[in-house]
């Protein structure tokens, strides 16, 4: 095959991180390291370094162009037919073998994708999934291990992903001898495309399953277990990872989010990590003081109140809120005084007394 601008131009040992006698283990156990490393699925942003490692094995991890490869490079840069083409004179126009693969979409593919683009029909990463899951007030303070029920693509159970029949398997693609891609020579240039026969994926399926025809997912319903942490909060999104839709083309699976909707308790409200609770006092224990026991989601407590204590007044019972990694939060009690709503005579006769007995008006300050 003609030698392509990038040859000259990039050392694929080092873009691989290697040297130039690695072995054919020691490519391929590099490329499949970076290319985990930094495929777009796993790290947005990185395409074009994806690019350059794909590239870099394209060469590298074939025998015949390898050696074609290391014979350019022995040549060194003064050898390089591509000086100076990227440049021109007054009148002239800047031309770069390079921005061919930019053309892509525009020409339909004509110049096709190195393995692992956008567009490539390689492994495919399964669709994040969601579903939705409704806890109680307890359940969710205490957490709780729970399944949640949906319908998606999974890997068929008959031939378990791999979109084989049963007592068969994928065998190497014949075409591309496993790579996905096929070179296509066009005289002084060589480009890359997805192979044709295998559809990219460097495996072609003679026998195709029954159950799946060859994709290796299936759409079924499915029962998924999952851990909710204790303290999770309403509306919260709790990802489970690998557990959303199945791949395609050996792929990974997604990721499920579960949505959490907590429902509210009869006495207990919630502010953040904090517990709420409003607890109603009565005159003489506002206006003397008093220890009063106080309900939480664990056990009871007591609580004291100084003399003349104020309705509205809130107290902060500590650790007795919502658990979490850093600690519990805290009880916020807001206390209120009770007025009676039927006085017997007794306790109208008292409170008249007190009234009697009263001399100072709690409004002096309005000036009325």
């Amino acid at each position: 095959m003609a030698p392509q601008r990038e040859w000259f131009e990039k050392d694929y040992y080092a873009v691989l991180g290697l040297q130039k006698g690695a072995t054919e283990k020691e490519i391929t156990r590099a490329y499949r390291k970076l290319a985990k490393q930094h495929h777009p699925d796993a790290n947005p942003g990185s395409e074009d370094r994806f690019k350059d490692i794909s590239a870099a094995y394209d060469v590298l991890g074939d025998a015949a162009k390898r050696k074609e490869y290391d014979e350019v490079r022995a040549l060194g840069p003064g050898a390089n037919p591509f000086a100076g083409t990227s440049g021109g004179g007054p009148g002239g126009f800047n031309f770069r073998v390079g921005d061919l693969g930019d053309l892509g979409d525009l020409f339909g593919g004509l110049f096709g994708r190195r393995r692992g683009s956008p567009g490539a029909a390689g492994p495919q990463r399964g669709d994040d999934l969601e579903a939705e899951l409704h806890l109680s007030f307890d359940e969710a303070f205490q957490g709780v291990t729970t399944t949640v029920n949906l319908t998606s693509e999974a890997a068929c159970h008959t031939c378990g992903g791999t979109g084989a029949a049963p007592g068969t398997s994928p065998v190497i693609c014949p075409a591309c001898g496993g790579r996905g891609v096929t070179a296509e020579n066009q005289g002084l240039f060589s480009f890359s495309q997805p192979c044709r026969v295998c559809g990219g994926t460097g495996m072609k399926v003679e026998t195709p399953c029954p159950t799946c025809s060859g994709t290796g997912v299936e759409r079924r319903p499915r029962r998924v277990k999952v851990r909710i942490p204790a303290g999770v909060e309403d509306g919260q999104r709790i990802r489970i990872k690998g557990r959303g839709g199945a791949g395609r083309n050996n792929g990974g699976p997604g990721d499920l989010y579960v949505v959490v909707h907590v429902g509210n308790h009869e006495l207990f409200g919630r502010r953040g990590k904090d517990l709420t609770l409003t607890v109603p006092l009565t005159f003489p224990e506002a206006a003397l003081g008093a220890t009063v026991t106080v309900p939480t989601l664990e056990r009871p407590v007591t609580l004291r109140i100084p003399p003349g204590t104020r309705s509205g007044r809130t107290f902060r019972v500590r650790g007795h809120g919502v658990p979490g990694k850093d600690g519990a939060g805290d009880l916020l009690v807001t206390v209120e005084v009770a007025v009676p709503q039927h006085l017997s005579d007794a306790e109208r006769d008292a409170i008249e007394a007190l009234a009697n007995a009263s001399d100072e008006s709690p409004r002096t300050h309005l000036g009325v």
